[in-house]
């Protein structure tokens, strides 16, 4: 059972305004429900959000992830929250070796050149990162710590130079999944990779170190020996580096609802003894016409792709956020061409009613009865279960309604004024109204 939280706050802004506004609400992927959102320490909100895997540049999709985690940072702090986040990047595991030895080069060339491409399109995107970033490579003797806790605890074991994870000795392993532990195999198998393809379960224990040599430089002296950690303790140890034993939120994408993130909940909770996280959020995939990205039907989309159309960044920006996140979003032509010229609706709207005001004009009391109530709207749709969709259109609509009442007649400076502190509000949050 996860932890319920026993806490709660009214952050500033969160509750005022709106008929029938309610709490921020969160769909739970461990509870199967959306719940009303608590953090554990009053005022400050602890995020674990999966950064991406370095050896390979990423792509939309990725992004897609990346931006409903976005969101959320800044719908807390929007709210009045402190946020402790964050994002890692895994630059040593199987796939990037094996990318640095086909390339014949280090794995620092590899990475390197992929974080480049991540901190340039971040920026474009508007992506709020933390200022410091963990890499698994920085945080090797946390990992060896955690797996010499592990073994000594029981959890944990070596054979033939690797340390493997019992999953059978965490009697509720599985439990954001609800794997069927009744299929466990009576004998023990060992699954000694860092990752294997596709949407299974590797029925039997998991590998944490690794103490083979490799030639690429993959290879630390620690209290556990020589070696490197597998990528199933890399994010705990950076976990455990960067925020502690305990989260509130867990986020990342769908794919990693199988294995990768009841491992993490396995290792973290074996070693500290406490629950982990309150709340698992996952974003669903963003496909391309219909159709799974892969390089074999090469359809694999990156932002300069999207961008080289004459688009610009918070058109990208909108459209990875706009459909809601525990939906699929199907990339089209059409249908990113639509989204964009919403955006641009939405901005002509806006800079049209802000250059307006004037100081002797009378305001319309209908007005500045919308302007009052546009935040509250606004709180009221993205709180249920982040609907930033929603939120958005009901900006829009607010701005249509003033935009019908004023029939051409400026708006005062006081309803013009006020509108413009809303806006800009609530575009810290959203990043296309000013961008």
């Amino acid at each position: 059972m996860v932890e319920s939280p026993t806490k709660r706050i009214q952050p500033q802004g969160s509750n005022s305004g709106a008929s029938g506004a309610k709490s921020l609400t969160l769909y739970n992927s461990m509870t199967r429900s959306k719940e009303e959102f608590a953090p554990r320490e009053k005022g400050v909100v602890k995020i674990f959000t999966c950064g991406p895997s370095i050896y390979r540049r990423p792509h939309i999709g990725n992004y897609r992830t990346f931006m409903y985690e976005d969101v959320l940072v800044k719908y807390f702090e929007y709210l009045g929250y402190t946020v402790k986040r964050t994002i890692n990047f895994t630059d040593v595991e199987d796939k990037t070796i094996s990318e640095a030895l086909d390339h014949h080069t280090t794995i620092q060339k590899i990475t390197q050149e992929v974080e480049r491409h991540f901190f340039r399109e971040a920026a474009l995107l508007q992506l709020k990162l933390p200022y410091d970033i963990p890499r698994a490579s920085t945080s090797v003797e946390t990992a060896a710590h955690i797996i010499r806790t592990l073994i000594d605890k029981g959890f944990a074991y070596w054979h033939e130079g690797q340390v493997f994870f019992q999953p059978l000795k965490k009697k509720d392993f599985g439990k954001l999944f609800r794997l069927d532990m009744s299929r466990w195999p009576k004998k023990t198998v060992r699954f000694k990779h860092d990752t294997y393809n596709g949407n299974r379960w590797n029925l039997g224990d998991f590998v944490l170190w690794h103490s083979e040599p490799n030639s690429v430089g993959a290879s630390w002296d620690t209290e556990i020996g020589k070696g490197r950690p597998s990528w199933n303790i890399e994010d705990p140890a950076m976990i455990v580096k960067t925020l502690g034993e305990q989260v509130d939120l867990n986020c990342g994408g769908i794919d990693n609802i199988y294995r990768h993130h009841d491992y993490n909940i396995a290792i973290m909770e074996s070693y500290s003894g406490k629950p982990y996280a309150n709340f698992y959020l996952h974003g669903e995939h963003l496909i391309v016409n219909s159709r799974k990205m892969s390089k074999s039907l090469g359809n694999i989309l990156y932002p300069d792709d999207v961008l080289k159309e004459g688009f610009k960044p918070y058109h990208l920006r909108f459209f990875l956020y706009y459909t809601h996140f525990k939906k699929k979003l199907n990339y089209t032509v059409d249908r990113f061409r639509k989204q964009a010229d919403y955006v641009d609706h939405l901005r002509a709207l806006a800079k049209s009613l802000l250059k307006s005001g004037k100081a002797d004009q009378v305001a319309e009391p209908k007005v500045l009865e919308i302007v009052a109530g546009i935040e509250a709207e606004f709180r009221l749709r993205v709180n249920d279960n982040l609907s930033i969709g929603a939120g958005v259109d009901s900006v829009v609509s607010a701005l249509e309604s003033i935009e019908t009442l004023r029939n051409g007649k400026p708006l005062s400076a006081a309803a013009a004024d006020a509108l413009g502190v809303a806006l800009r509000r609530i575009d810290t949050v959203l990043g296309i109204i000013f961008a």
